[in-house]
């Protein structure tokens, strides 16, 4: 049987920090979802992902149990600001992809993270985003006529390659993470 992890605690600060970047990038990818750059990708498909690199970062950090805190007080305050800066439809399909994606998102990165430092990140942010990805523009624009499948496709290849290259900024991130805050 595995000892117990022990995880630096999130004072309310980093917690407050970490729901506003969710928020921010949750909401701002809502606005950005509806402005498509062509038949084939929107914008929010280029800033989303940056979700899992907090997510994972705070995984890697503060354990499982506090990112799955922040992702639930993001959802809720990303819903709650959707609903006035984007249609009801898209912060609905915006709010039931974010927590379904970020809860797998979490799992499979605890499960993996003693494997190679890029593994949990690479397949947790790929399963992610195809998971967010399907429920996401099913249920946002499925029967509205918009060209939503071949959206559907390019976001998913654009959040694919965005995760990968995420892995960068998350290595050089965890790092830095990992050193316990100065008193």
């Amino acid at each position: 049987m595995m000892a117990a992890r022990r995880y630096q605690p999130m004072s309310r600060a980093q917690f407050g920090i970490a729901v506003l970047c969710m928020l921010l990038v949750v909401v701002g990818s809502n606005i950005l979802v509806q402005v498509p750059l062509n038949d084939w990708l929107t914008w929010g498909g280029l800033s989303y992902p940056v979700a899992f690199l907090v997510t994972d970062l705070l995984n890697r950090r503060f354990g499982p149990a506090a990112a799955r805190r922040v992702a639930w007080f993001g959802f809720a305050a990303a819903l709650a600001v959707s609903v006035w800066v984007a249609s009801p439809r898209i912060a609905l399909a915006s709010g039931l992809a974010y927590i379904c994606a970020q809860l797998v998102d979490i799992q499979v990165f605890d499960r993996l993270r003693d494997q190679r430092w890029w593994r949990a990140p690479l397949v947790s942010g790929t399963l992610g985003a195809v998971l967010d990805t399907a429920v996401f523009f099913s249920v946002a624009f499925a029967a509205t006529g918009a060209p939503w499948v071949t959206w559907m496709m390019g976001d998913l290849a654009i959040k694919l390659a965005v995760n990968v290259s995420m892995l960068a900024p998350f290595r050089a991130l965890m790092w830095n993470l990992a050193k316990p805050a100065s008193v």
